[in-house]
């Protein structure tokens, strides 16, 4: 089932998961459900990381027409995963919204260009894995620091305790961030 999130093209995909004695199946990506949902992305790279309780990364996001909507799960393990809308004259514009992605509920989230996207470690570790529509370019590569106060982002690990970069320690805040992002219905 997909379902439309408080942001406007920010999507939640609860796939039908099918359980027997044996374990359990389910489609991870099925292109013709995203496309019935209004979703064009076509992925081009996947991405996974292995993290530890505490890690915290983000809030990331590449520069049009670098930009790269993500559909993202957690293989192993649970984060809270959070996108914020940085599309200029979105009515949503600076409000972010998070959910619980985990190994066990199986749930997605597609992202669309538009957002910038992080997520903190809950569990002792976790496998983190993403497709991506557009490649990796480190020359459009952004970032929104984490704990930007116009956000108030409400992370399930303290500050002092979170194991962050130190490339994404030194990320402006919203207000100074570079983004070039229109909002389009």
């Amino acid at each position: 089932m997909i379902k439309e999130s408080p942001l406007p093209g920010l999507l939640i995909i609860e796939p039908k998961v099918f359980e027997d004695s044996r374990g359990y199946f389910f489609e991870s990506f099925n292109r013709k459900n995203l496309m019935d949902a209004g979703v064009e992305a076509q992925f081009v790279q996947d991405n996974q990381s292995l993290s530890q309780y505490g890690v915290l990364r983000g809030l990331h996001y590449q520069l049009a027409p670098y930009a790269q909507s993500k559909l993202v799960r957690v293989l192993l393990g649970s984060v809270w995963d959070v996108a914020v809308d940085i599309r200029k004259n979105s009515p949503t514009y600076g409000q972010y919204f998070g959910i619980e992605l985990s190994a066990e509920n199986k749930v997605q989230l597609f992202i669309p260009q538009g957002f910038a996207h992080g997520f903190a470690v809950t569990s002792p570790t976790a496998v983190f894995f993403y497709k991506c529509d557009s490649f990796y370019n480190p020359e459009a590569e952004r970032g929104i620091h984490f704990m930007d106060p116009a956000l108030a982002i409400p992370w399930p690990i303290n500050e002092n305790e979170a194991i962050v970069s130190a490339k994404d320690k030194v990320l402006p805040l919203l207000k100074d961030a570079n983004m070039n992002f229109i909002y389009r219905q």
